[in-house]
């Protein structure tokens, strides 16, 4: 699982799998930040969609910043990463959402 520590949809997430008896591995990406390659590789699971153009973040960002490829908005704002980003066998779940609970077997 990837995301931000302080992230209430985290914490949320990361307790409602642990009470479902699963291990979480987690990794902060503000806190351990991901590298290049990694980003990629989230940009090609996940594609547009990594990138929360609702959240805060977004709506702070110039025009300038918007207009970047989501590696380099991604890079200088991990905040702007859409959240929990969850990968499991070959699952590849974005958000907590109902969908995302049930994709895991977590009641919604």
């Amino acid at each position: 699982m990837y995301g931000l520590g302080h992230c209430s949809t985290v914490q949320k997430a990361r307790a409602e799998l642990e009470s479902a008896g699963w291990s979480i591995d987690f990794r902060d990406v503000a806190k351990e930040p991901l590298s290049d390659s990694e980003w990629q590789a989230m940009i090609a699971d996940f594609g547009d969609k990594l990138v929360n153009r609702a959240s805060l973040t977004w709506r702070a960002m110039s025009e300038a910043e918007r207009a970047q490829t989501p590696l380099a908005m991604l890079q200088a704002k991990p905040s702007l990463m859409k959240r929990p980003a969850i990968l499991q066998g070959d699952n590849r779940l974005l958000g907590w959402t109902a969908n995302v609970k049930r994709a895991l077997g977590v009641a919604a």
